[in-house]
This record gives structure tokens, C-alpha cells and sequence, in this order.
């Protein structure tokens, strides 16, 4: 500084330039001192972060070192608490694993429960097969002591003649108790070259009247059975007792299934504005029992007439409406009407029960509400019936009508049946119930005093006079 001052006295050094650069100079002076603490800042940050590095190097490989030398005690651990858990045994001491943890010890005493595997069918379906498999109903029995005698020796020789394979066509109690009305002329033979039975319906003759004209309007229904899935129907011809058809039909089916098949001819009588009359059926059981069916056979048979309906008893309204793939059946029940007063005030106090029986075994049976004082009650109750699909050929249903008596026992009104081995309103009422899958299907059906005779009632009902499978109990 002193020699600044000499110069600028001396005048070698103009005083204000001279400020101004040792201004500059100490700036500069300034900057360079922190350019030099910044490098010292980041050299300092540096030997920090590294050693901080190397110390969490340190700490993870130590924590490394320690698990895995615990997962071996957590494993022994893991372990016994297993044993603790499979065995329900708390106090159980911790052992080396051995062998017999893997395989256990069969004690003769405990029943080993074996894993099966079943087909899927469902719990209300299970209880349906169940009833049918395992309950057995033994006819009673009578055994007697009776003495040995010899007696002609033609006795229990067997005679040919008697046991000549003939078609099963109508049984003699239905043909003993039913009434004719006409004659079916049919053929039936079966093709090999395109594996089809083949039905050729030629005529009917003497038909009944079912017209107010004095006449009817018939046509011919053909099933092969049990099998539903197709039928085949002739032409109508108005206003003829003895039509001729002359009409075929291919049915496809194997050969060898013939033998549980059965042939049904139902003729109707056409009506435009009501529903059509059945005039009666005709059955061919026993296609290869003791015919050749490569050779056309014709067939001249009667015509077996349908139960006449009775309403002095009264009616009841029905409907049906199945669920293949649920396998649920619903019976609705909607009304009745001209019901046959039962009690000494003119009235009746109706309520209806509904059995199902499935292979001459009663499956189940429920019943509607009771109606006071009413001879036509209107019920719209829904009756649900669990039935599998592979089971509706072998099913009826028996209604009954009772009367509820308060004091004593019920009393029958009436009864009627609905199923395919039925004759009349009843069959065609299930079938068309089965043609016609999730839809509803209303019916009326006049109430009889019995069933019919060829319902396959269940033995402890059979036995019993008036349908004791529906008595209330």
C-alpha cells in the first residue's frame, strides 16, 4: 500500500485507477478463496458418503450372516408347530423329524376315511336316487306246513303249447274293464338300409261319434316309446267314422333297441274352437319277440277307448310345468269346481294332496291350504317335486281331493292320476307337459272315486282301501 502511495505521489500512478484495480484484485481474491472452500466442501462430502457406504456394506452383511444363521431354528421351529397342529397336541415335545412324520401310523382301531368321487349330481337329486335304490318294500309273506302228495305225474311238465310267444298288445284287465271304440289297420316292418322302423297306417274303421253333426273329424297320433324325442301325425279327414289314410312313417333307431320300444297309435278327434277329443289308443309292445321284422306284418287291432270323464264328483284345474335341467317338477294347483258337498250343510272344506311315486315307491307327497265352506275353492298354490330328468318315464302323480273333517276322520271328494303309463287326459297331459319344457300347462281333470286301475300304487298303499299314502296323518 505504502509503495501505491509513493507512486501516486510521485505521480507515476493516477489515484483513482490505482482503487480500482486493487478493488478488482480483491474481488478476484475473493472468488478463488471460495472456488477453494467449495473443492474442500465436496472432497470432505465424499470421504463421508463413502465411509457411509462401507458402513452399511457392513451392517447388511452382518444382518445376512445373522438370518441365515437363524433359518435353520425358524425351520425346526416352523416344524414343530406343524407337528403341534396336525396331532391337536400342544404339550407335544419337539423331536428330531423323522420318518414316521411323513408316513403315518395305521392303528387297526380308527376307521380310515377314503376320498371317493362321485358324479355331480345334486343333494335333492341324491335323496330322489337314494329312496329309489335303498328302500326296499318286502311283500308280506305267509308260509304254512302243508303234507306232500304224489299226485299225477303230468303235473309240473312243462307244455310248450302254453307258452307260445305271442304280442303283448293290450293286458287283459284293461281289455276286460275298457270298451272298444273301432278297429286300426297298420303295418310295421323295419328297413336295414337306412336303419329306420317304418309304420304305414292304411285305415280305421268304425269310429265313434263325436260331433254334434253326427260324425267326426279324426287324425292319428304315432309314438315310439318311451323315447319322445319325435312323433309323427296324420292328415285330418272331416266328417268320416272310416278314413283311410295310407300314410308312412320313418322312425330312426337301431335294430337291437326295438326290444324296449313299444309302438302307440293315439286317434283324435279335430275340433277348430275346444280342445280335441281322444278317442282311444292302440299299443304294439313286443317287436321282437317273436317276429321277423324284415318282412313286413300287418296288424288289424282294436281300438282301445279312453276313460269317460265323470263331473259328479267335480273338477280340478292342474298345472304342470317341468325343468329338465334343474330337474324340478312344479304342480300348480288353481281350483276346483262342482265339488260334491261332503258335509250335512251343504258344503265341503276341500283341500288337495299331491303323491308322487316313482317305481311303485312314494317319493314324496305335499298338500295345499285348506278352503272353508266352498264348493268351487280357488287355491293358486305351487307344489315343487324334485325329479330328475332320467326318471320322468317312470313317474305318477296321484292328486286326491279330501274333504277336512275337524272331528274324525277326512273324507275322499275324489281322486285322478297324471303320468305316461296312463290312459287318457292324464298321459296326454304329461306329455304335452314334456314337449313343452319350462312352460306352464293348465289342465281340468274330472275327479273319480279310485284311481285308475293301472296306477302302480306303493304296497303299504296298495293294501289299504282308499289311497292311504295321501290320508292326512
Amino acid at each position: 500500500m505504502r509503495c501505491i502511495v509513493e507512486l501516486e505521489e510521485n505521480g507515476v500512478w493516477p489515484a483513482e485507477g490505482l482503487e480500482s484495480q486493487v478493488g478488482l484484485r480483491g474481488s478476484s481474491v475473493d472468488y478463488a478463496a471460495a472456488l477453494l472452500l467449495a473443492a474442500m466442501a465436496a472432497v470432505l462430502l465424499a470421504a463421508v458418503g463413502y465411509q457411509c457406504a462401507a458402513t452399511w456394506r457392513w451392517i447388511v452383511g452382518s444382518l445376512c450372516r445373522t438370518r441365515r444363521d437363524g433359518d435353520s431354528n425358524c425351520d425346526s421351529l416352523s416344524r414343530q408347530a406343524a407337528i403341534r397342529i396336525s396331532h391337536s397336541l400342544p404339550d407335544l415335545q419337539a423331536e428330531p423329524l423323522k420318518e414316521e412324520y411323513v408316513q403315518e401310523h395305521k392303528d387297526p382301531a380308527k376307521k380310515v376315511l377314503r376320498q371317493t368321487t362321485l358324479p355331480i349330481v345334486p343333494t335333492r337329486h341324491q335323496t330322489f336316487q337314494r329312496q329309489l335304490s335303498h328302500r326296499l318294500d318286502l311283500p308280506s309273506i305267509q308260509f304254512s306246513i302243508c303234507s306232500l302228495e304224489r299226485a299225477d305225474s303230468s303235473i309240473g311238465l312243462i307244455k310248450p303249447e302254453l307258452y307260445k310267444n305271442e304280442l303283448v298288445r293290450q293286458s287283459s284287465t284293461e281289455s276286460a274293464e275298457l270298451e272298444f271304440c273301432g278297429k286300426l289297420h297298420f303295418a310295421v316292418k323295419y328297413d336295414q338300409e337306412v336303419e329306420a322302423l317304418v309304420v304305414k297306417i292304411f285305415e280305421a274303421r268304425d269310429l265313434p261319434i263325436k260331433d254334434v253333426t253326427g260324425s267326426s273329424d279324426p287324425y292319428i297320433k304315432v309314438f315310439l316309446l318311451p323315447d319322445r324325442k319325435k312323433k309323427f301325425q296324420t292328415k285330418v279327414h272331416r266328417k268320416n267314422l272310416n278314413p283311410v289314410f295310407n300314410e308312412t312313417f320313418l322312425f330312426s333307431v337301431p335294430y337291437e333297441e326295438l326290444r324296449q320300444r313299444y309302438i302307440q297309435f293315439s286317434v283324435y278327434d279335430f275340433d277348430r274352437f275346444s280342445r280335441h277329443d281322444l278317442i282311444g289308443h292302440v299299443v304294439l309292445k313286443g317287436l321282437l319277440e317273436s317276429t321277423d321284422l324284415q318282412q313286413q306284418i300287418e296288424y288289424t287291432m282294436n281300438i282301445l277307448a279312453a276313460p269317460q270323464e265323470k263331473k259328479d264328483l267335480g273338477e280340478l284345474m292342474l298345472s304342470l310345468c317341468y325343468l329338465p335341467t334343474a330337474g324340478r317338477l312344479t304342480v300348480t294347483v288353481i281350483k276346483a269346481r262342482n265339488l260334491k258337498a261332503m258335509d250335512i250343510n251343504g258344503s265341503s272344506d276341500p283341500y288337495v294332496k299331491i303323491c308322487l311315486i316313482c317305481q311303485g315307491k312314494r317319493i314324496k307327497k305335499k298338500k295345499t291350504t285348506v278352503k272353508k265352506n266352498t264348493l268351487t275353492p280357488v287355491y293358486n298354490e305351487a307344489l315343487v317335486f324334485d325329479l330328475p330328468s332320467e326318471n320322468v318315464f317312470d313317474t305318477t302323480l296321484l292328486v286326491k281331493v279330501i274333504d277336512y273333517d275337524r272331528i274324525g276322520s277326512n273324507e275322499l271328494i275324489g281322486c285322478t292320476a297324471i303320468g305316461s303309463t296312463l290312459i287318457g287326459i292324464g298321459r296326454e297331459h304329461w306329455l304335452q307337459m314334456l314337449d313343452n319344457p319350462r312352460k306352464p300347462v293348465a289342465q281340468w281333470y274330472p275327479l273319480n272315486k279310485s284311481p285308475p286301475n293301472n296306477v302302480t300304487l306303493p304296497n303299504n298303499d296298495a293294501q289299504s282301501a282308499g289311497l292311504s299314502c295321501l290320508n292326512g296323518r
